[in-house]
């Protein structure tokens, strides 16, 4: 009956968290913004988050989907989140009493002499034994550990959030850049096509005798320079495109077809605040969660200098029958208490509560850092939509004037008036500024693209996004 008293009231003793006072948290420093972004004024409610649909393109809906169901970053990021999750239950684990069983049986035989006649006495024996231990939680360490672990996995699933957010972007952005690198690349045949017609002019010039060689020199080299700018692009698209399979989880094979779309964009509003962009950033959530983790580990390693109280008790039997070792009547049992307290280690201990706490600067340091690095890039995207807006517009009028002067130069070489070197540099403006209006597009998106990725806005609505990834 003690026996079994003993081991219920372990079983009954592990029900308490711990025996300490509860912990206390560790917040992440106040750093001071201001109540708008220096770039905008901001909205009164932040946005739920479709960016993904402000594009109105399901091709990209659909590559967005797929990514994050087939990018090896994030089954790696869940697998992270699995293994913290499996840390939790073990540590937690820890703090209730551990108790093991074990059977033996064995036989033995013996030979000794009996008046010079050998004499041999064979035996068994058959044991069973039931033991329990536990170390009663005097001063949280244990506690500690398991809230260090618990803000483990908050902050692994605040990265898994971040992982499907990059995901997401980066496919956007590969994506824009795709379409992108094809326009450049048909501009190149375009570019191609318009030397060749120089060149053909030149040629019909130069056999009437109204152009030199040198003209027809320069006009073939033109010709073989746009040729050289084709395989160039042809290259970029070639990267572009398979950039964006291995973010799908495809083979890198170059099959993938863009579009050449350009998107029309809405003017580009401030949203939320400066304070609401702490809650709503993966990256900045996981730096908070490590906060509280480091914390925690520094008391943990306090309280690893204090006595630790372990109890321990085990029922046995043991008999040569099996029958009587399976009887109660032949239980045994045993309890014991133990208080342990370091004395010399070497300043071991110390040297792991300074270890702890080194940590815990270093995680409140990455925290500020974090923190400022989320709002620069809100602010850097909020300032880029307005200046890349307005080389736009300047990069629109260059192309405008560029054609004039290219259609101008083109009639003037016609009729003599103007040189090779004229209508080839009136080309070369036109082309140049033509593939200068395709990039400030293209940074345009990607620009906007980068600006809900600075926000840390959602990926896709939840009605479009497959099961397991709203889970």
């Amino acid at each position: 009956m003690r026996a079994k008293l003993t081991l219920a009231g372990m079983v009954a003793l592990s029900g308490c968290a711990s025996l300490a006072p509860p912990l206390e948290p560790a917040s992440a420093p106040e750093i001071a913004a201001p109540e708008s972004w220096q770039q905008g004024e901001a909205a009164p409610v932040a946005p739920a988050g479709d960016w993904v649909g402000q594009f109105n393109d399901p091709i990209l809906t659909d590559l967005v989907v797929e990514a994050l169901e087939s990018n090896p970053g994030i089954r790696s990021a869940e697998a992270q989140l699995a293994i913290a999750a499996a840390t939790l239950d073990r540590v937690d684990g820890a703090t209730e009493p551990s108790l093991t069983a074990s059977a033996d049986g064995g036989w033995s035989s013996n030979v000794f002499e009996v008046l010079d006649n050998p004499v041999r006495t064979d035996s068994a024996n058959f044991g069973l034994t039931l033991g329990a231990n536990w170390e009663a939680d005097l001063w949280g360490r244990l506690q500690a550990g398991v809230a260090a672990s618990a803000a483990d996995v908050a902050a692994t699933q605040a990265d898994l959030e971040a992982a499907r957010l990059s995901v997401a972007t980066r496919t956007a952005l590969a994506w824009v850049q795709l379409n992108e690198a094809l326009r450049q690349e048909q501009l190149a045949r375009d570019t191609l096509d318009a030397r060749e017609r120089t060149l053909r002019l030149t040629e019909r010039r130069f056999e009437r005798g109204l152009s030199g060689a040198l003209d027809v020199r320069l006009a073939r080299s033109s010709v073989a320079s746009s040729k050289a700018l084709i395989i160039q692009r042809e290259q970029a698209t070639g990267q572009a495109r398979r950039q964006i399979e291995v973010l799908l989880g495809r083979y890198p094979a170059t099959e993938i077809a863009g579009t050449g779309r350009i998107y029309p964009l809405d003017v580009l509003q401030a949203q939320g605040d400066p304070l609401a962009l702490l809650a709503r950033r993966p990256d900045v959530r996981s730096a908070e969660a490590q906060i509280v983790a480091a914390g925690f580990r520094v008391d943990q390693a306090r309280a690893a200098l204090k006595p630790s109280l372990g109890l321990s008790a085990s029922l046995s039997t043991s008999d040569d029958e099996l029958i009587n070792a399976l009887n109660p009547e032949y239980l045994a049992f045993r309890t014991l208490a133990s208080l342990t307290a370091p004395l010399y280690r070497g300043g071991a201990l110390k040297a792991d509560i300074r270890a702890a706490e080194a940590r815990a600067e270093l995680a409140s340091a990455s925290y500020v850092s974090t923190v400022l690095q989320a709002w620069r890039e809100v602010e850097d995207a909020l300032e880029a939509e307005v200046l890349l807006a307005a080389r736009e517009s300047a990069e629109r009028q260059a192309l405008e004037e560029a054609r004039f002067a290219e259609e101008l130069a083109e009639r003037q070489y016609q009729n003599g008036l103007a040189s090779i070197f004229n209508l080839i540099d009136a080309q070369t403006r036109r082309i140049n500024s033509e593939s200068s209006l395709l990039s400030v597009q293209s940074a345009r998106v990607l620009n906007r693209i980068n600006y809900h990725l600075a926000l840390g806005g959602g990926v896709l609505p939840v009605a479009t996004r497959p099961d397991r990834l709203t889970e």
